[in-house]
């Protein structure tokens, strides 16, 4: 972030190191809060008065050999400063993140012109935590799962690099970067993401994630499919029965019902119209003849037929039961 104190470490650094190095090329140490590093010092001069350390602009510690004192200029330094083997080599114990930055040696000779000089960059990282992995959206369509899984670190993210490993299909998948995209249908075998981060001194990975547990949606959106499927299906099932239950019985009914007509023509056809009459019900037609002579009655020649004009019978079945009436006759005389 523009302005914090490390975007003002390094700009320092990067100034120190642009600077003159007479006695070589600078070197870079790494070392790990609470741990310890040495800067090697090897010098080729042969008399010497002082080693003066010091740390960005800060005098740390100066040596006066043969027997000389050990000047440590911060009493907080005293405990983690050190030179193992009776050698002018540093090393700084219970390292600290603000520990960070450039060093410089300075051995004075009088054998020498100018002081002997190197340079040092020591950057000091945390032993990275297990990293947590977040999802993004997530997509479920026809079953299939889409989402983004992002891997992070809650603090010391300096110089972490992420990776992912994705294991269970044919061949095993690596992708650099904290964000991994993934696509996974439901039914296919399952799969397994990991993120590791790794800095200059430690590493460290995520719990296992299963795509089968991570796209559970994707089995309940499809399960929601089919049900709302069947939402759909059973009403429109239900509509068709009743539909056709109700022409089945229409048509039922309407058979029945031409079935009944029949029977009633079939009674009418086979019931003679034979309704009894009383004497006001008869009515007397006269064949009138050309020949006006009536002739003598011949009883071989004479035809005797009944007229009778009938009535609207209101009750058929009342036949059944009519009393005897006499019946009157008409009779024709035919020559």
């Amino acid at each position: 972030m523009a302005g914090s104190p490390t975007c003002f470490t390094f700009i320092y650094i990067l100034w120190q190191l642009t600077g003159s190095t007479a006695s070589g090329s600078v070197k870079e140490l790494v070392g790990s809060i609470g741990g310890a590093v040495t800067f090697p010092l090897k010098s080729e001069v042969k008399q010497v008065d002082s080693i003066v350390w010091t740390f960005n602009t800060t005098t740390l510690v100066t040596i006066q050999p043969e027997g000389g004192p050990m000047i440590v200029t911060q009493n907080r330094n005293k405990e983690r400063v050190d030179f193992p083997d009776g050698g002018y080599s540093l090393k700084l114990s219970k390292l600290k993140k603000n520990d960070s930055g450039i060093y410089n040696v300075e051995i004075y000779s009088s054998s020498l012109q100018d002081p002997f000089t190197r340079k040092y960059v020591l950057r000091v990282y945390e032993h990275l935590s297990k990293p947590k992995v977040t999802m993004g959206l997530q997509s479920n369509k026809n079953g299939t799962c889409v989402t983004n899984l992002t891997c992070r670190m809650e603090h010391g993210e300096e110089d972490v690099i992420y990776t992912w490993k994705a294991l269970g299909q044919a061949v095993n998948e690596s992708h650099n970067g904290s964000i991994l995209p993934i696509s996974w249908r439901w039914g296919e075998s399952d799969m397994t993401f990991i993120c590791t981060v790794r800095n200059p001194v430690s590493s460290n990975s995520s719990s296992p994630i299963l795509a089968r547990k991570l796209c559970e949606g994707a089995a309940d959106d499809s399960d929601s499919s089919m049900v709302l499927l069947c939402l759909l299906l059973v009403p429109l099932l239900l509509s068709l029965f009743v539909l056709g239950l109700f022409l089945w019985f229409l048509k039922r009914e309407t058979q029945e019902e031409s079935i009944e007509e029949k029977k009633r023509a079939d009674i009418c056809r086979e019931t003679p119209n034979i309704r009894p009459y009383s004497g006001e019900n008869t009515e007397y037609d006269t064949i009138p003849y050309t020949n006006r002579t009536i002739p003598m009655e011949d009883a071989a020649n004479t035809l005797y037929s009944t007229v009778e004009i009938p009535k609207k019978i209101e009750n058929p079945h009342s036949l059944l039961t009519m009393p005897d009436t006499p019946r009157l006759f008409a009779y024709e005389n035919v020559i």
